[in-house]
């Protein structure tokens, strides 16, 4: 499906870089307002990064053609699961988005397209809305990333709200994203959870999914797991949901799952496997517990998800899926088509992917510096910043503060655009 598995060159070390002596004077800080030095960097823009949501629109796609509210919710939590997997062991840090930046993404086999766009840069948020070919679905939302470094680790919160419109049942989804965490960003392996309650409300019918991904405990037993189950308006359980979030996720019937789990306590589970030496804390780096087997399958469950395998390089390529290594691919028919805002014109982004470390930091210095110039300007005549596709509001659903697309975008008038790179 994806005809591009590499990336022009693999990625440098970071071994020759101290990170302690760039961070530890940012403890406790928000690391939005710090510049930080690109060998944190993967090369894509943020933008990118979260159209990686659009992974698995299959599961959207398929949740339009069942008529049960419930088989729907199932599918739906399946997306909002699968839009977050692609986190797994990326640990590099995308580009922060210049304001006005955008990037646009058309899937033809897969039946839509999506426009994002930088409407903000204090605080720093990413506007992106997607729908499909034939007005199926549109998929939504705006994302201010509020990253937090805590010693050891960096806690992001996806702060802000997706939103999934079913046209076709007249329906709309919404939900927040899991908090992430990366561990040992100063000394030993680099590792990613997730966790978090995620509630997915179906504001048509009242069906709600409550999501709890689960922070990895102890011995590590359930890093990487995601439980849950859907309810009706009337808080009737009517499905289960398990798996991972960087395997796969099933449905089974509640009373199915209570019995299976009670026979698991009888047997004594699987704590003895599990024991393993605690860490001892202190400076040492937050030990990333094994990867236990992968997800048991309950007889009677119903799979609804699973991870396609990442690329053979991928290790090599910032741990890049099949998907990811497409984003910055620039096409011959795309010059001129796509917009000059678009991060796939990014100099200091192409040039990190093609391996040229110092043209990549001094790109993206100038463009840093540019682009507080154009700001000290707008200051100068009282200019305030206009954003171009999408505009302020407050979801229609939830009633809280939301970036609505204007439209427009795919008309491809471009003229009066501003010039960032």
């Amino acid at each position: 499906m994806y005809s591009i598995t590499t990336l022009p060159a693999p990625m440098f070390s970071r071994n020759d870089f101290s990170v302690w002596g760039f961070l530890k004077k940012c403890i406790g800080m928000e690391l939005s307002k710090i510049t930080m030095p690109i060998v944190f960097n993967e090369p894509l823009s943020f933008l990118q990064r979260i159209t990686e949501y659009m992974e698995h629109t299959y599961l959207i796609h398929k949740a339009c053609t069942l008529s049960d509210s419930i088989e729907r919710m199932q599918l739906v939590a399946a997306f909002a699961v699968s839009a977050v997997a692609s986190q797994w062991d990326r640990t590099g840090k995308p580009f922060n988005p210049l304001l006005g930046e955008t990037f646009e993404l058309t899937r033809d086999e897969e039946g839509y397209h999506m426009i994002s766009e930088q409407v903000s840069h204090h605080p720093p948020i990413s506007a992106f809305y997607s729908e499909s070919l034939n007005q199926d679905f549109s998929f939504h939302g705006s994302i201010y990333p509020k990253l937090k470094f805590w010693g050891k680790s960096v806690e992001a919160e996806p702060k802000g709200t997706m939103t999934l419109e079913l046209s076709k049942h007249r329906e709309a989804y919404t939900w927040t994203n899991p908090m992430c965490c990366v561990h040992n960003v100063i000394l030993g392996k680099l590792w990613i959870e997730q966790y978090g309650t995620v509630e997915i409300v179906n504001h048509s019918t009242g069906d709600k999914c409550v999501l709890n991904f689960k922070p990895c405990g102890m011995f590590g037993k359930e890093l990487h797991r995601v439980e849950g189950h859907i309810q009706d308006k009337s808080k009737k359980k009517h499905q289960v949901i398990y798996g991972k979030w960087t395997e796969c996720v099933y449905s089974i019937e509640p009373k199915v799952y209570e019995v299976n789990k009670k026979a698991e306590k009888k047997s004594g589970g699987d704590s003895k496997k599990h024991k393993q030496e605690q860490s001892t804390g202190g400076d040492d780096a937050d030990e990333m517990p094994d990867v236990q087997e992968t997800v048991t399958m309950i007889p009677g469950s119903t799979l609804l998800w699973r991870v396609a395998p990442r690329p053979p390089h991928s290790t090599q390529m910032y741990n890049f899926t099949n998907f990811a290594m497409t984003l910055n691919e620039l096409e011959p028919g795309m010059i001129g088509v796509i917009a000059p805002t678009d991060c796939r014109l990014r100099p200091d982004i192409r040039a990190m992917e093609n391996g040229d470390i110092d043209t990549a930091s001094q790109e993206k210095e100038r463009l840093e510096e540019k682009q507080r110039f154009a700001r000290r300007e707008r200051a100068k005549d009282e200019e305030e910043w206009s954003t171009r596709w999408f505009q302020q509001g407050n979801n229609r659903y939830t009633g809280a503060a939301d970036w609505i697309y204007k439209g427009g975008y795919f008309d491809r008038r471009y003229s009066d655009l501003p010039d960032i790179y």
